[in-house]
């Protein structure tokens, strides 16, 4: 049976490494579920893979927009299933990595159909929004749907603006489209966590976040800096150097804080993955129990 071997976990853990070994071991590709990845301007700080282990093993979705591109979950979701139902026709297993809790998520279990906003209410939000700031962007989400607005993350405004622009386009609360309906696949998913100590995590993010400085995401991030208000920026490594620039810390405070909060993000992803009894853990030196664990399932759904 055609199977996705799903490749999760906490930031820093190691994910990329085991992904890229079972897909030699399985002579496959990976199709990468970090949305940070899929920028092409971003390299360092997003951990993108190594140029040789990119050229050994197949990434699919990894720097394929630009940070100017609007792109959501929703046309994420069509364009990795387009691309799993075709690579299935020569490939068997295929692997879906990555830390990005929502696109795992609708990958594996789907999102509700969800209007498409048209270029014009978009603009006029996103508009809107950069003359009146974050605190009226949640007002008026508050104004326009009260229950998302009670459950939404109020301190990312790319939620709340496609939240905002699904109620400007419809007249509906954006809440009234979230069914949470779990969309069957024709595939077996089988969804393998990586994970261990928080303490040695913790010390794997600072060591990570340390050779990221090395490798130059100093200059990365000050390449990017002129657009830094846009969405697709707004994430950690970039946004506590953005300050850094604008004068707001030292350097040695930025790094301290990209370290300290990769340490929260990473928290947030095993709260989250923990919900899910589907997953199978393992710490990241298990390769071969991974791998022994894998080929069970595929025999198993084989006889």
């Amino acid at each position: 049976m055609n199977t996705l071997i799903v490749v999760l976990g906490p930031t820093g853990i190691g994910k990329s490494d085991i992904s890229i070994q079972l897909a030699n071991y399985f002579s496959t590709d990976i199709i990468s579920a970090d949305s940070r990845q899929f920028f092409r301007e971003l390299s360092i700080g997003t951990a993108v893979p190594a140029e040789e282990d990119l050229k050994s093993v197949i990434h699919h979705f990894i720097h394929s927009r630009s940070i100017h591109d609007y792109y959501n979950v929703s046309e994420y979701e069509t364009e990795a299933i387009d691309l799993i139902n075709q690579l299935f026709k020569s490939k068997n297993p295929l692997i879906l990595t990555g830390g990005s809790m929502l696109y795992i998520d609708t990958i594996c279990k789907g999102i509700d159909d969800i209007p498409t906003v048209t270029p014009e209410i978009r603009q006029e939000v996103v508009n809107w929004y950069a003359e009146n700031g974050l605190e009226a962007l949640q007002q008026r989400l508050l104004n326009l749907d009260p229950e998302y607005h009670s459950i939404a993350d109020l301190n990312n405004p790319k939620r709340l603006l496609h939240a905002v622009e699904i109620c400007q386009l419809t007249g509906k609360t954006f809440t009234s489209f979230r069914k949470n309906t779990v969309r069957e696949r024709p595939f077996l998913i089988v969804k393998i966590g990586i994970n261990q100590n928080r303490e040695i995590l913790y010390q794997r993010i600072n060591e990570r976040v340390e050779r990221m400085m090395d490798a130059g995401l100093l200059d990365e991030a000050r390449g990017v800096y002129p657009h830094k208000d846009l969405n697709s920026l707004n994430t950690v490594g970039y946004k506590e150097l953005f300050a850094f620039f604008d004068g707001n810390c030292t350097l040695d405070e930025a790094v301290d804080l990209i370290k300290r909060n990769s340490r929260k993000y990473a928290r947030k992803q095993l709260t989250w993955f923990r919900r899910d009894n589907e997953i199978t853990w393992f710490e990241p030196e298990q390769i071969q129990e991974i791998i022994a664990f894998t080929e069970q399932k595929l025999n198993e759904h084989d006889r």
